[in-house]
């Protein structure tokens, strides 16, 4: 996009939806009629190619996408910067950060599964960063389509205010076009690719109805937007400006969901949709973007989408390429050019900016300057993804986005001892690049072991390893990420002292541990309640790191502990032998006091598992959901397919997919996403102890 283009003619929007829903393939369409490419190859393409926005290896052939990948293009006489993101769970992170830094979306739906449970997933993501979207229920080529059934859900299962703006003419192997009952008037789309798209007048039978539609989507705007409202209550005739202009209004308010359908598959209905992007999303003028004053407590400040004002940009995704480090940066305020200085404000060090380029999946374009509202790419600027950079004229940081914690782990070695050095610049590079994928050293066992958001994702990792870096990976057994936690109120007084050569050491710390609110988002929580000085000013941070450090390790089975409040009330200090190891010491050993008194228990990660299935295996679904204790939370049947939901713990969901595949003929699939952590149940509990102490038992001889 050149920067001459006016902010009022920009679009950032990302494409988010459920796995399968048919994301990318939308994505690859958007491209052909915007003249981007000029062939279209689909996502499990024979030809061998794949679709453009697919650009890694693993993605052509697993037929998903792994990486968000960002392209743009012209629609008419607007730039239309687009982020086509991953559908899968284990992906997740990839959708939080387009999210973070897109100003609208477009919600992919399927028009015969409607919201599944990764819809719902990227929904909460989008109403995080209060995006608005417009909803396109593809697939309308398929059997089982139901157009209104889809926009029902919307309002059911994701509480949205969803308007039909569109009439199918016909459905299923009978799907020939759209009507558009706001202007009147019905489109086809010829030639071999549907990129002709013709106008014609209502055919006889859907005059009624796209009569009674243009009336319910008045009524349904009404609902939520005041001028339409009074026009709507008087009787008044709507012009067909006035009412798109309340589309947008409500849209812009997150006050409704425009719900449009097509099939992207079949070329039909993706014109209409990207005129709705012009008309209904907003531009980055349009869109509220605040950060945070580092210089006045942190204090909100609202940045203009304006050249002219001092830049602020936010690195939201890092790659590693052929040619070095690409960043990718969304341009809130100010404008960049090559050869110019910003300040990373994370650690303050100036960087000279090389190169500024368009991606385009993995081709780039150079440009020599970008400004406000603008997404594009850095060559040569080192920093971690999330980081906030401005030209030295603003002390402020962009909130980051949200990060889920990981919840399996998996101890993994180079098969080589040749491969050491490319299995470390790895794991490097991709910790740098996807903050959910987590690396650490066991001091006990010395192995190196990486966690993740699920099997897939830890997998695409070690496969990376192999293809890009020519490094075999030897990995170990999936392994749970446990965590401990206490469930009532334990008291500490612990005297620490050391009697040695010359000074000795002194700390007493009083308080106790109580459980942290079972809504609460912090795990741990110091409350200094010390008065009159029994523990001197200087050493109340030591306890605090004493405390933090104990945490490291719960004494039932070795995980981290969490959901503790640590109150400190009393103590006592001398005035040769305290010292900050000293309170340090004691703090660690008050905490081990405390937490044998406040009943500890071993939390598991319990995982919300949606199934789909035909119907007739229902009974060995919901068997087999039961066998690996899971709890059902709802059964759904519909077009000859069974969903059923429930929450499973991860630790008996290994090797689910094998057992799935089996019970179905292959025909059920699954997708399962992080949902709570649960007490173990006590029989269990007692096993992992027993074991526990047994392996500590055998290091110590």
């Amino acid at each position: 996009m050149a920067s001459n283009i006016p902010i009022e003619r920009v679009r950032n929007i990302g494409i988010s939806a459920h796995i399968d829903s048919g994301k990318t393939t939308l994505t690859e369409r958007i491209l052909f009629y915007t003249g981007r490419i000029h062939e279209i190859h689909e996502v499990r393409g024979k030809d061998g190619v794949g679709a453009k926005m697919d650009s890694m290896d693993l993605e052509r052939e697993k037929g998903i996408t792994i990486q968000s990948a960002a392209t743009f293009c012209l629609w008419k006489d607007i730039n239309i910067n687009i982020i086509d993101t991953p559908g899968h769970v284990d992906f997740t992170i990839e959708v939080e950060r387009a999210l973070r830094v897109l100003d609208g979306a477009i919600l992919v739906l399927c028009s015969v599964s409607g919201v599944q449970s990764q819809s719902i997933t990227v929904d909460r993501q989008m109403r995080r960063y209060r995006v608005p979207r417009i909803a396109f229920v593809n697939k309308m080529d398929r059997a089982g389509a139901n157009y209104a059934r889809v926009a029902s859900q919307l309002k059911e299962k994701l509480n949205h205010h969803p308007v039909m703006l569109q009439i199918p003419i016909g459905a299923e192997d009978r799907f020939q076009g759209i009507v558009d009952p706001i202007v009147g008037k019905a489109y086809y789309f010829d030639g071999e690719n549907g990129e002709h798209v013709r106008e014609e007048e209502i055919p006889a039978e859907l005059l009624e109805q796209a009569k009674q539609a243009r009336h319910d989507i008045i009524e349904g705007v009404a609902n939520v937007d005041d001028h339409l409202a009074e026009l709507f209550i008087s009787d008044k005739p709507v012009s067909d400006e006035e009412l798109k202009a309340a589309i947008r209004r409500a849209t812009l308010a997150l006050k409704m969901t425009p719900v449009m359908c097509g099939s992207a598959y079949k070329n039909k209905g993706v014109q209409l949709l990207l005129d709705a992007v012009r008309d209904y999303l907003p531009n980055p003028a349009e869109v509220v973007n605040e950060a945070l004053d580092q210089k006045n407590n942190e204090a909100k400040i609202v940045l203009e989408s304006n050249p002219g004002k001092p830049f602020v940009g936010l690195a939201f995704k890092l790659e590693d390429g052929r040619y070095g480090q690409l960043t990718y940066i969304r341009i809130y305020q100010g404008r960049i050019a090559k050869g110019d200085f910003i300040f990373n404000q994370s650690n303050q060090r100036k960087v000279k900016i090389p190169r500024i380029v368009r991606m385009h999946s993995n081709e780039m374009n150079d440009v020599g300057e970008a400004s406000a509202g603008d997404i594009v790419a850095l060559f040569g600027v080192e920093c971690a993804s999330g980081d906030t950079f401005t030209d030295g004229r603003l002390s402020v940081t962009m909130t980051s986005m949200h990060v889920p914690d990981a919840v399996i782990d998996l101890a993994v070695a180079p098969k080589e001892r040749t491969g050491l050095a490319n299995f470390s610049k790895a794991l490097n590079r991709f910790t740098r690049e996807d903050p959910t994928f987590r690396v650490h050293r066991d001091e006990e066992s010395a192995q190196t072991i990486i966690s993740g958001m699920g099997e897939l994702h830890l997998e695409i990792y070690i496969e990376r390893m192999r293809r890009e870096y020519n490094c075999e990976v030897v990995a170990g057994k999936p392994q749970v990420a446990y965590r401990e936690t206490i469930t009532q109120r334990g008291d500490f007084a612990y005297t620490h002292k050391k009697q040695t050569g010359g000074s000795g050491q002194f700390g007493r710390v009083c308080g106790y541990l109580e459980p942290l609110p079972a809504d609460s988002v912090e795990t741990y929580e110091f409350v200094d309640d010390i008065t009159g000085g029994a523990i001197p000013r200087e050493f109340i941070p030591a306890v605090d790191k004493g405390f933090r450090e104990a945490l490291k390790k719960g004494s039932l089975i070795g995980f981290p502990v969490v959901g503790v409040r640590a109150v400190i009330n009393d103590g006592d200090s001398h005035d040769v032998d305290s010292s900050e190891q000293a309170f340090k010491t004691a703090a660690i050993m008050a905490f081990r006091e405390g937490y044998e008194a406040a009943k500890p228990t071993i939390l598991e990660p319990i995982m919300k598992v949606e199934v789909q299935a035909p119907e007739e295996f229902q009974g060995s679904v919901v068997g087999q959901l039961n066998q690996r204790r899971g709890t059902i939370l709802s059964t759904e049947n519909a077009e000859g397919y069974v969903t059923a939901v429930a929450e499973v713990p991860l630790n008996s969901m290994f090797g689910y997919s094998t057992d799935l595949r089996s019970a179905t003929q292959g025909k059920g699939e699954f997708t399962m996403e992080f949902a709570k952590y649960a007490p173990v149940p006590r029989l269990e509990q007692e096993e992992m102890m027993k074991a526990y102490r047994e392996k500590q038992a055998a290091e110590r001889r």
